[in-house]
């Protein structure tokens, strides 16, 4: 590591904890996996030091900045930082490894803890994020799930993890669903920078000698968009289809968007999105349904009338090794038969027989 109290994103693993001091909107937007945010100064201040800077001068801007950011560092010390031992080993990142984190660093240095300040800053790690994103995906084994829609694929990928499988699941990372029904009803999407630096955290922590299980998806996941590399990737590898029948996968979907039932309006402005993809007729029987509460019968029109064409035209034009895909029957997809369902797919992927 350098005597200067500096260290690049090669040696985020070298440290204890990752801090960043940059304002909570710059934060939430996006961070280094794992980093706690500890910010110097707050979208307020930051916005009031930088008018300074424009309509004043530089130097009653430094004044300002200073004395704003040497009390934030005193209040994250009490706050956070007093029951760190002699030892601990922090990194410290603004947003281009400027004044904001070489405060915080210098610090805690003086004080006597092995902080550093990252290289270049967060623009540091987004250029690497990105590089690394263009590279490393086209170097993964990966087995894409394919199935039409109530296949249980999101699930399978637990079960397959569950049982020892390296598996991404970019819908969980992306926090929705993948269909204009998938938006989940608690939990928002991250932004897309966030969601790619997810991604390559998730990426890193697998062999790539190993398959990695995936689900097919299409280039957009909700609002976020799937990585080139990672999709090219996706298309050009080997396929595996689920051929659930179609009482299990209106079973399953039932009880995976159970949240609907709670919310009878909600999903029906849900369905209105699909206004330019069905006729005003079908959207009234789809309403009169849900009025009724007849679950069973709309998601089987949904499955046969919207999903089911969707999933034919898709997968065979995008999957170029769809065609050649290794099946998998099944009737049950509760939480036991995908439990089965998964050891099958890795009996499949572990035989002699199975194509390259």
């Amino acid at each position: 590591m350098k005597s200067t109290g500096v260290a690049n994103v090669t040696q985020l693993g070298e440290f204890d904890e990752i801090i960043d001091v940059r304002s909570p909107s710059e934060f939430a937007e996006d961070h280094i996996p794992g980093a706690v945010n500890c910010p110097v100064l707050s979208d307020g201040e930051r916005a009031r030091v930088g008018t300074l800077y424009k309509q004043e001068s530089p130097f009653a801007a430094k004044k300002l900045g200073a004395a704003l950011v040497a009390r934030h560092i005193a209040e994250h010390i009490e706050a956070r930082f007093l029951d760190k031992p002699r030892a601990w080993k922090p990194l410290v990142y603004c947003w281009r490894g400027g004044k904001r984190s070489g405060a915080m660093s210098h610090v805690l240095r003086q004080i006597g803890w092995q902080a550093c300040a990252l290289e270049g800053g967060y623009k540091s790690w987004r250029r690497h994020v990105v590089a690394e994103l263009a590279d490393l995906p086209r170097r993964l084994a990966l087995r894409v799930i394919s199935g039409a829609t109530g296949s249980g694929k999101s699930r399978l990928l637990e079960a397959l993890a569950a049982q020892g499988a390296q598996a991404l699941d970019l819908e969980a990372l992306a926090a929705h669903k993948g269909s204009v029904l998938g938006g989940l009803p608690d939990e928002l999407q991250p932004s897309q920078k966030m969601f790619e630096s997810r991604l390559l955290a998730v990426l890193q922590g697998l062999t790539l000698s190993q398959p990695v299980f995936v689900e097919a998806e299409s280039r957009r996941i909700g609002q976020l968009q799937v990585p080139d590399a990672l999709l090219e990737t996706m298309r050009a590898s080997p396929c595996l289809r689920i051929e659930a029948s179609d009482a299990a996968r209106v079973r399953f979907l039932i009880g995976d968007y159970d949240y609907f039932l709670a919310d009878p309006d909600g999903l029906k402005a849900k369905l209105a999105c699909l206004r330019e993809l069905q006729s005003g007729e079908t959207l009234a029987r789809w309403d009169a349904l849900v009025d009724a509460r007849d679950w069973p019968a709309l998601v089987a029109e949904l499955l046969a009338q919207h999903y089911d064409p969707l999933y034919r035209r898709s997968q065979g034009k995008n999957y170029v090794r769809f065609s050649d895909a290794t099946r998998f029957a099944t009737d049950d997809l509760s939480p036991a038969g995908l439990e089965r369902l998964a050891s099958r797919v890795l009996a499949s992927e572990a035989s002699p027989h199975r194509r390259p």
